[in-house]
């Protein structure tokens, strides 16, 4: 009995090896219809997809992964395939043609580096090498490719890809297209820096960041950078870039804006408008500063009259409404501004709620008068908030995104003059949104 169990186990091991050597033959014949593909790419298409599917059946064997002769074989599958792809992109009169297999140059890139990272043979690293030599190129030329359809993330990968290509190119004294031309290699560093920042890949891009700030980089872009990801992090030097940034490259709005948003977060706002004037004179179609600058003074003016300045605050109440305004002079249908300027006079119509409660205490002939004056002068505001209120229903109706906050506002309004039925109308939008 023991013997039969033997003779069974020893078939059934035979039988697996022959199922692991299996993916050598798979790879060839991935190999050959990739070349078939090569030889007509217009008429053989579906080869193309057949390479890919072969060489993931391949690598559905443990064998296979653990192999460096796989490895680099799939890396120049996947070399080949990037390259067919590229070619067919730069030939095709589509310009919104796409990458078949966007991801072919970084997974070619990293079946390299894996077979590099084992025990390969001489051949073997020699054609790994060879590949990525050839390699270099398609990561780069992916990256292009998705930074010009904004696949910031997709461009990231490959610039990224490059500059680990030619780190393992260095490492076995080779050669790299980067060290081929002064530039080329600060030029690709850059460019993967900013597209990784852009694909907000911080941690990854952060490195280059800071390879290029050391050297006292000439782009804004990176000083802006900088600041944004270390203020994430909550850094203590992240202002230190802004700051650096801001006094190197002082018409530089990306700069500028960054530090408005600093100030807005930090709640200096005295210092705030200098900052917001000088970007309406770089920017003066921006209706956006002019909004901001406007609800800065707005709220300058809360402050002020929180203190008991009234003169003060009704003089920064009039510049908010100044900006408010010349911002619908520009975009009548802005809902910023007419949400602003309607809250303008709601907010004042609402902090002499106080007031008239006092007043309400004192029936005197001389308390009701100045309680009526003072229920007069409220209610005028209210009146003088509500066209305002309907046209920022109308701005928000019309982009599909209803606002609460106005329809909130329109219920009050309606219902301090008795409009029962309106009151009741904006309730009902208010419970379905």
């Amino acid at each position: 009995m023991k013997k039969i169990l033997i003779a069974a186990f020893s078939l059934l091991f035979v039988v697996g090896s022959i199922q692991a050597q299996e993916y050598k033959k798979i790879l060839k014949k991935a190999s050959k219809t990739l070349g078939k593909y090569n030889l007509n790419p217009g008429e053989n298409a579906d080869k193309l997809a057949e390479a890919i599917a072969l060489i993931n059946q391949a690598f559905e064997s443990e064998e296979a992964q653990n192999s460096p002769k796989a490895l680099v074989t799939k890396g120049k599958i996947y070399t080949e395939i990037a390259a067919a792809e590229i070619r067919e992109k730069l030939l095709s009169t589509d310009p919104e043609a796409k990458l078949a297999t966007p991801d072919a140059s970084t997974i070619a890139l990293s079946a390299f580096t894996k077979a590099m990272n084992m025990d390969p043979g001489k051949g073997e690293v020699k054609d790994a090498l060879r590949g990525l030599k050839e390699l270099e190129g398609h990561l780069n030329n992916t990256g292009a490719i998705a930074y010009e359809s904004k696949d910031f993330t997709g461009a990231f990968a490959n610039f990224d890809g490059s500059l680990k290509a030619r780190d393992l190119l260095l490492a076995n004294k080779k050669k790299s297209r980067l060290d081929e031309q002064e530039g080329m290699l600060d030029s690709q560093i850059f460019t993967a820096a900013m597209t990784g920042y852009y694909a907000k890949e911080y941690e990854n891009c952060l490195p280059y960041l800071e390879s290029i700030y050391a050297k006292g980089s000439d782009e804004a872009a990176v000083y802006d950078a900088l600041y944004n990801i270390k203020s994430q992090q909550k850094a203590e030097n992240a202002l230190e870039y802004l700051e650096e940034g801001r006094k190197r490259f002082p018409d530089d709005t990306g700069l500028l804006f960054s530090e408005i948003n600093h100030y807005l977060q930090a709640g200096k706002l005295e210092e705030l408008t200098t900052k917001l004037k000088t970007a309406i004179e770089k920017e003066p179609d921006n209706t956006s500063v002019y909004v901001t600058l406007g609800n800065v003074y707005d709220q300058l003016s809360t402050k002020e009259l929180e203190a008991g300045n009234t003169a003060k605050a009704n003089e920064y109440f009039d510049l908010a409404k100044d900006y408010f305004t010349q911002t619908l002079e520009k975009d009548p249908s802005n809902f910023d501004a007419q949400y602003s300027l309607g809250a303008q006079y709601y907010n004042k119509a609402a902090s002499m709620t106080e007031t008239l409660n006092k007043l309400s205490d004192d029936y005197t002939p001389a308390g009701t008068k100045k309680y009526n004056a003072a229920k007069a002068e409220m209610d005028g505001l209210f009146e003088k908030a509500l066209p305002y209120f309907l046209k920022a229903e109308a701005a928000a109706d019309a982009k599909g995104t209803p606002d609460r906050n106005t329809l909130i506002a329109l219920k009050e309004i309606y219902a301090r003059k008795n409009d029962l039925e309106k009151s009741a109308a904006y309730k009902a939008k208010i419970d379905a949104l």
